[in-house]
Formats: C-alpha cells, structure tokens, sequence
C-alpha cells in the first residue's frame, strides 16, 4: 500500500495540538466518571462528560479495556507532572505535598477499581504497575525533602512508604460512597508534620 495515501500517511504525522487537547479531555472525562461511578460506567456517560458522542470514545479506544489503560496512563503523568508545578507553586512545600497526596488519592481511587480488568492480563499489569512506581515514587520523594528540607515534617519517612500507606487508605473507597479516602489521607499527611 502507497504510505501518501489517506490512511497511510496520517499514521507516520505526528498528532496535532488539537488531537493531543481532544484525547486529554476525554481521558480526563474517563477518569472523573470511574472515580465517581467505577470502571463499569456506561461509555454513553464519560461521552457526556467529555462533550463527544460515543463513536467518539470508541473509534480511539476500541475495548474498555483500552480504555481503562489509557487512563491509567495518563493518570499517572498527570500526578507525575503535577508535583514540580505543585512546588514552585504552593505557599510551602508541605501544602504542595498535600495537594499532591490529593491528587494521588484519586488517582488511587480509580486505580483500585481498574485493578481487576488489568490483571486479567499479569504481564501489562505488572508493565503498567512497573511504570506507575518509576514515574511516581521519585516525585514523592521530592516533595517529601523538600517538606522536610524546610523543616515541615519528619525525615524519615521514605515516599515508597507512604505511597503504600495512602494505598492501602483507598481500598475499597470505589464501592463505599461514604467512605473518604482524601479526608483519612490527610489525616495520614498531617502525622508527618513536626510540632511547631
């Protein structure tokens, strides 16, 4: 087949600023309704939330599936890209890590409820939960220095801990609506600090 054909040569383009915009706001759509509804919500509802038709939704994300990884994905970039901006941002560095933690919770939340259409497939899950620690735990790690640096909160606690820890504070949060994983979070973040 000819590459400058139609579909040939679209393939090789790199994606339009328009394209990469539309993706981010469906995905952002996707994981709003999973953290809201879990992972089995009606596709009909995050093509709502995104603003697009359903077509939409399954001409870039064939199976559920696909979709679920995808927003895993782009979860996990979003909390990794927000803790540098969170600390040039934030009054201290102990509120940037708070709002991190946040961050992460929800992240969390919807993680929990993607776990088991991910392990149907042990190899990307251990793939896709290889990805999620390299990415993650050394943007923890800076916020957590830099909150200790400026004499914040204790120093001995490494972000792989607390990682864990705020972890195993959002099992279950997907299926309880009066269950508050953030709140407890905080609750968790606030033992960090020293005494004033």
């Amino acid at each position: 087949m000819n590459d400058s054909d139609g579909g040939g040569g679209r393939a090789a383009r790199p994606r339009r600023a328009d394209a990469r915009r539309n993706e981010k706001t469906l995905l952002d759509a996707a994981a709003a309704v999973f953290v809201a509804s879990g992972v089995d919500a009606p596709v009909r509802d995050i093509a709502a939330k995104a603003g697009v038709g359903t077509a939409t939704i399954y001409r870039h994300f064939p199976t559920r599936a696909d979709l679920i990884i995808a927003v895993y994905r782009h979860q996990v970039e979003a909390c990794a890209e927000a803790g540098p901006a969170l600390l040039a941002s934030s009054a201290t560095p102990y509120a940037a890590l708070e709002r991190w933690i946040g961050l992460f919770v929800d992240f969390l939340v919807t993680k929990h409820g993607l776990a088991a259409v991910l392990r149907s497939d042990d190899a990307g899950f251990d793939v896709l939960h290889a990805y999620f620690l390299d990415r993650l735990v050394p943007v923890c790690a800076r916020l957590l220095d830099a909150a200790a640096a400026a004499g914040e909160i204790r120093s001995d606690i490494p972000a792989i801990q607390l990682m864990r820890g705020v972890g195993n504070l959002c099992i279950g949060a997907e299926h309880d609506p009066d269950y508050d994983a953030r709140r407890l979070a905080g609750l968790l973040i606030a033992g960090l600090r020293l005494p004033r």
